[in-house]
């Protein structure tokens, strides 16, 4: 037998592979396999959020920070805290307002009053940094990605699962709340 069919066979006996075994030995170990991928990118994407922005000038944001600053630099339009929290499925609303006074006393963005509620845009320089991280994520991310020959089509077929599958665990969440 050869070593790649000795190594296929021991990690088919392995089961699949999950950070918690003890879920995984539910009806759909799958999910748990899924679960596990998302710890693991999870916490890359943070790394590389984070690297990426001190890469482009700003060395102490945190990965919601960027987020946020990206969030705010789209289309270009001021945008209400409230609909920052909603798009970036956040609750703790507290969250995103510290982040946008981090990002105000870096200059990056800036806010006034809507009304009664605080709009926050973009400026001259949170466009300059936003511009920077797509630069370095199109060389260091995108670059190698497509080097891979993994198909877009695919990427976006998993997005949307991923979008769907969040509404699950919403509601989930809601639910196991009333509990």
């Amino acid at each position: 037998m050869t070593r790649k069919r000795q190594a296929s066979r021991a990690a088919a006996e392995l089961g699949p592979i999950v950070s918690s075994a003890h879920l995984a030995s539910g009806a759909m170990p799958a999910l748990s396999e899924l679960e596990f991928g998302l710890i693991l990118l999870g916490h890359a994407f943070d790394r590389w959020m984070v690297r990426c922005a001190a890469a482009a000038g700003v060395p102490d944001l945190s990965a919601l920070d960027v987020l946020v600053l990206h969030t705010v630099n789209h289309r270009g339009r001021a945008k209400r805290l409230a609909d920052i929290c909603l798009v970036l499925n956040v609750e703790d609303t507290h969250l995103v307002s510290y982040a946008v006074k981090k990002l105000e006393a870096h200059a990056l963005v800036a806010s006034s009053r809507l009304g009664k509620e605080k709009a926050v845009t973009i400026t001259a320089k949170g466009e300059a940094t936003c511009r920077a991280y797509r630069e370095i994520r199109e060389a260091l991310l995108v670059k190698p990605v497509l080097g891979t020959g993994v198909d877009a089509r695919k990427l976006s077929e998993l997005a949307g699962t991923m979008r769907a599958l969040s509404g699950h665990y919403d509601q989930a969440a809601r639910s196991a709340a009333s509990l």
